[in-house]
């Protein structure tokens, strides 16, 4: 039995999405942030060192990274239906988006929500206009420009087919929901037609239902 150790507000709902667009039985271990700093519970490093999630265990078997579970569940559950077959163009989109989604696209996502609470932090009171200038600094220098830059990207290529990987939908589309969900909520992707046309596609999905009614409130959609 697959067993998915999924955190609140987490990429972990992806990987509930694809067990239930695989129809495979699965159960799930809770796991709540800390609410003060928003960091996953030490539980978490009995089933991986990193103490991360996602992260499943599959018959004895431990797999961490959002990617390498989509990976997994995919090439062993699949049978053929969420990957395009080898050899193809479509399967060198898939391989693309499949990475793209973590290396490129969620750090400057991920900088922006850092550098967003910088004057939150506990510092003297006179340091924190100086954080604020630099966070302010980073935020219009650097990292709202590369959003826009990626999320244009995207948005061109989700104009020339409907999912990433090509007319069908492939596990390439799970990958990519939760930073194109990051960017909406924080990013500014709503602003970007093809984007949110794929956002209302994948929210519709009965599978993706489903795995929000499993999984808890997935805050990051407000």
């Amino acid at each position: 039995m697959i067993i998915v150790h999924h955190l609140n507000n987490s990429r972990s709902q992806r990987v509930l999405w694809l067990l239930e667009e695989l129809n495979v039985p699965y159960e799930i271990k809770h796991y709540e942030r800390d609410k003060v700093t928003m960091r996953a519970p030490r539980s978490l490093e009995a089933v991986h060192p990193l103490g991360k999630s996602p992260v499943i265990t599959d018959n004895g078997v431990t797999v961490a990274e959002s990617g390498a579970i989509i990976e997994y569940l995919a090439n062993l559950y699949g049978k053929g239906t969420l990957a395009p077959a080898d050899g193809t163009k479509e399967r060198l989109r898939y391989t693309y988006w499949l990475h793209y989604a973590e290396g490129s696209l969620m750090p400057p996502l991920l900088m922006k929500l850092i550098f967003s609470r910088v004057d939150k932090g506990k510092m003297p009171f006179f340091a924190r206009p100086v954080a604020r200038a630099i966070a302010k600094g980073a935020s219009e220098g650097f990292i709202d420009p590369e959003i826009a830059k990626h999320l244009a990207y995207v948005n061109a290529e989700l104009g020339k087919s409907a999912w990433f990987a090509g007319d069908s939908f492939t596990a390439a589309d799970v990958q990519m929901s939760f930073p194109l969900e990051a960017a909406a909520a924080r990013g500014g992707a709503n602003a970007y037609p093809n984007i949110a046309r794929f956002l209302e596609r994948i929210h519709a999905r009965p599978a993706y239902k489903r795995a929000l009614e499993r999984g808890g409130a997935y805050d990051i959609l407000t």
